[in-house]
């Protein structure tokens, strides 16, 4: 058979071929990088400002305060919610009266104008979320939202990515833990602490199904 393409142009033909599928290869691995780096989930990148910097670390490493006198609807409802102005004021209309840095909260009430947080934790619209699901089944607050107890200034700790949340529901006994331990930080089961398999069981999880599209997506 007559060789159309001389034997130059065939090794050209060739090294053309190859360095496109490595280009292809080499773009598809570096968008998936891109897609789970800190950056673009935005896990573990500077804290965004916020209208007064809050210290969870101060409030509950150092005071001791529950997660649920702040964010009380974490364990009724879909959303753990943001305190109102008054919650502030519960404490600070006796201690740190005057501190500048807590003008905007004392403006807030004088004004009776909610604070514009920002969220930091934010899911897609098309991600079916709540949080007393979650915490009734014995998922504790550490697990998603890192070691809140240690941030200055709150940040984002993990990566809400389908991956994540994917990880935790085909396998979800060791980020199980009793329901009097839901809140706290750093904690580690003990002799008395029952078994992963034992938890998953009383809190009645149906392995099987949590996986399915419809759990996460309606």
């Amino acid at each position: 058979m007559t060789q159309i393409f001389s034997s130059a142009a065939d090794a050209w033909l060739r090294l053309l071929a190859a360095g496109g599928l490595a280009l292809a290869a080499g773009t598809t691995v570096a968008a998936v990088g891109f897609a789970r780096s800190d950056y673009y989930t935005g896990a573990n990148i500077h804290p965004m400002s916020q209208p007064v910097p809050f210290s969870h670390q101060h409030h509950v490493s150092g005071l001791g305060i529950d997660c649920r006198y702040c964010h009380t609807g974490v364990d009724t409802g879909a959303r753990a919610g943001l305190p109102p102005t008054h919650t502030c004021m519960t404490c600070h209309s006796q201690v740190w009266t005057n501190a500048p840095l807590l003008a905007p909260v004392r403006h807030s009430l004088a004004e009776n104008k909610p604070l514009a947080w920002r969220r930091v934790a934010r899911l897609p619209d098309y991600v079916y979320f709540r949080h007393d699901i979650h915490i009734a089944k014995g998922v504790g607050c550490e697990t998603c939202h890192g070691r809140i107890d240690e941030m200055p200034l709150t940040a984002k700790a993990k990566a809400f990515t389908m991956q994540f949340c994917l990880d935790c529901h085909r396998d979800p006994a060791p980020n199980l833990r009793p329901q009097d331990a839901i809140t706290t930080m750093n904690w580690k089961p003990d002799a008395k602490t029952p078994a992963a398999s034992q938890l998953a069981a009383a809190y009645h999880l149906r392995l099987g199904e949590i996986t399915h599209c419809t759990v996460c997506h309606r």
